[in-house]
């Protein structure tokens, strides 16, 4: 098992930045693919960004390039979400996830999730 604990979620005005951190504990953290991503109400949940284990790969959906940048201390358990120039429609609950698989088709793992606010 690997528990999953996001923090650093909150209320920003459009432009401002963010970083959400993720905690995981249990099972080795390295091995996993980790990620975020976000669920707006009314709206299926997205993948926001992923990062392989060894932190050499990353993925980013097409609405957070040059916006966003996940990262990973392997040291810490860690991932991290750096999150700049936030607009309205990043407005969402954003969730860590865990997988083995790199495509994250079906996450092993989630957080509890944190609410991100971004004020027009």
């Amino acid at each position: 098992q690997v528990q999953l604990a996001e923090s650093g979620g909150g209320l920003v005005q459009a432009g401002g930045s963010l970083r959400l951190s993720c905690a995981a504990s249990g099972r080795t953290f390295s091995g996993y693919t980790m990620g975020w991503f976000r669920q707006a109400p009314g709206k299926e949940r997205e993948l926001v960004a992923r990062i392989h284990w060894s932190a050499g790969s990353t993925y980013y959906a097409d609405s957070v390039k040059g916006r966003f940048t996940i990262s990973r201390d392997n040291a810490k358990n860690t991932v991290y979400l750096q999150m700049n120039s936030l607009k309205p429609e990043d407005t969402a609950v954003y969730y860590c996830a865990a997988d083995k698989r790199w495509t994250m088709t079906y996450v092993d793992y989630w957080g509890q999730g944190t609410q991100v606010t971004v004020s027009s």
